[in-house]
């Protein structure tokens, strides 16, 4: 388990790592900005087949968790080869199939990556229907910056901006257990 966690993190580092350069900014803009100690989850996530759930969308299909977005850096998903269960909502806003690849991983921008690009980094809105005679259990690694980073746009991106902010900055922990609190009925 511990080489899996280690991995994952490595990969979502080199992940973010090319995204600062992408950015034009130094290769450690962000992971020095605001992660030092990053958190981390890993989570199973079971989506048993449609008559064991209750929730429905306007168009009858069957509901295993509504359309939302992901609160930190970034998302690794992975997939099941013949289970089309992950909408994702295009620039259009229509929800979308996200048809499996076979042997790769869904990887997910959050919404604090979002915040240090400026929104040149999108966050994705999805959900997830199985629709299928199958279980679909899903293993997710949400790759989140430190409890209490101060998430402050990075400046590589209001460079091309003429200096506009479109976010104001955000503390992690904050948006946390605000989003968790909005997200789930307690």
């Amino acid at each position: 388990m511990n080489f899996c966690i280690i991995l994952l993190g490595d990969i979502s580092r080199k992940i973010i790592k090319g995204i600062a350069l992408a950015l034009g900014g130094s290769i450690d803009e962000m992971e020095g900005e605001i992660s030092g100690d990053p958190l981390w989850v890993l989570r199973t996530i079971c989506y048993p087949h449609p008559p064991l759930l209750v929730g429905q969308d306007n168009d009858g299909n069957t509901i295993g968790c509504g359309a939302h977005t992901d609160y930190g850096f970034l998302s690794l998903l992975n997939q099941d080869d013949d289970v089309v269960a992950l909408e994702v909502k295009n620039k259009s806003g229509d929800l979308i199939a996200a048809t499996p690849v076979k042997g790769t991983f869904i990887c997910n921008i959050g919404d604090m990556l979002k915040i240090l690009s400026n929104g040149k980094y999108e966050f994705t809105v999805h959900r997830v229907i199985n629709n299928t005679s199958k279980y679909r259990a899903c293993v997710a690694y949400f790759y989140e910056p430190n409890f209490d980073a101060a998430a402050e746009l990075l400046d590589v991106s209001v460079r091309d901006t003429g200096g506009m902010k479109k976010f104001e900055g955000a503390v992690y922990g904050k948006h946390l257990v605000n989003k968790v609190t909005n997200n789930f009925v307690m």
